[in-house]
């Protein structure tokens, strides 16, 4: 068979760039640790494209330092939210870091991380997460109007991350055409699916061998519910491709869930609710707002 290849990606446009605040859906909404929740399919969903399955299978950490790989991306996902120009500088790292990788499949075709359909599919993935998870854990929130504000802040972290103009649906009825197409006729019954949801209740390698015993029955409880959530906020569309199944009981258990968290997590303390970047930059907003309200109302 002959050889593929993709063609490398181009330089994105470089519109105006906005970065976040307080006010902002995504300022108050994903720095918490519950939104972690959603990241799980968002990641499924993301490996099931060809060229991300693909490149992840032969050059990603995520087998050997599971952990160490789900730090970094949730830092790095909490400074395009809450690290103001330090966001558009950690876009460009991304790109910077990802532009010399690539892998060829088993039919002989050439993926690169940074072409065009596969970069922005990381991205948007995080919409629909976000959406199918507001379904479970806070269904009264998710109004059309609320979805349209999402949906424009995700547009804003796009061109952070310097997805092209071109590839970012405009609307939210845009985006769910464009999803539905890219779940029917894109995405992969991908192995890369089948072995992120098999080591979700696995101890990490990097555990040492004398802790493993200990740790196992909390792993298998934490990666059951793992599972559970991402497998149900998962479209039935990838679901059906995977050949997971989906019962009335799995339904009636993520929403039991999806109560239970959405009842106490406001009752936790702001720095147990928040990652630590999120809420170091909620402090420090808050402190600069004292500031600035001092200075204008200082003698003059």
């Amino acid at each position: 068979m002959a050889m593929r290849t993709e063609v490398p990606p181009a330089a994105p446009e470089q519109p105006d760039i906005r970065t976040f605040g307080p006010g902002s859906v995504l300022w108050e909404e994903f720095g918490l640790w519950t939104s972690a929740f959603a990241g799980q399919s968002a990641f499924l969903l993301q490996v099931m494209h060809p060229s991300i399955g693909t490149v992840v299978d032969q050059l990603s950490s995520f087998r050997r330092d599971p952990v160490g790989r789900a730090r970094r991306s949730f830092a790095s996902v909490q400074t395009w939210i809450y690290g103001g120009e330090t966001a558009i500088e950690e876009g460009r790292r991304l790109r910077e870091m990802h532009k010399d990788l690539k892998a060829v499949d088993e039919q002989g075709t050439t993926h690169h991380a940074l072409s065009g359909e596969p970069w922005a599919w990381v991205h948007l993935t995080g919409f629909q997460a976000a959406a199918s998870a507001a379904r479970y854990f806070d269904p009264g929130k998710w109004t059309d109007d609320y979805a349209d504000q999402v949906y424009t802040e995700f547009l804003d972290l796009g061109r952070i991350l310097r997805v092209p103009e071109r590839l970012l649906p405009p609307t939210v009825e845009d985006y769910w055409t464009y999803f539905d197409h890219m779940v029917e006729n894109v995405l992969v019954d991908h192995p890369v699916a089948h072995d992120v949801l098999d080591m979700m209740d696995k101890v990490p390698p990097s555990v040492p061998r004398s802790l493993r015993p200990v740790l196992a029955p909390l792993h298998r409880g934490v990666g059951s519910l793992g599972r559970l959530v991402a497998t149900g906020t998962l479209p039935p569309a990838a679901r059906d491709k995977l050949g997971l199944t989906w019962t009335r009981s799995d339904d009636l258990a993520l929403k039991a869930v999806g109560r239970a968290i959405s009842r106490t997590t406001p009752l936790l303390p702001e720095r147990v609710r928040y990652m630590p970047i999120a809420y170091q930059a909620r402090e420090a907003a808050r402190a600069n707002a004292r500031l600035a309200r001092t200075l204008a109302t200082r003698p003059l």
